[in-house]
């Protein structure tokens, strides 16, 4: 099932849980962004720390590529 959602450039909604789905772009953008990081990192991040849970994500991020 495809879930259609409302996309304002200037505005990146809170995703609703503390998952990255990185196979919505809108969660792409909004983690990539509060990481401080491009997409692919994150997408790099979220495959090499083998886990999609934001806050293992943003620890790996921080030790990794700080």
């Amino acid at each position: 099932m495809l879930r259609h959602t409302y996309y304002d450039q200037n505005e990146t909604k809170m995703p609703e849980n503390k998952l990255i789905d990185l196979q919505e772009y809108y969660e792409v953008e909004y983690w990539s962004k509060k990481f401080g990081v491009t997409p692919e990192l994150l997408k790099r991040a979220v495959k090499e720390s083998d886990s999609a849970v934001a806050d293992e994500v943003e620890k790996y991020i921080k030790t990794k590529f700080a």
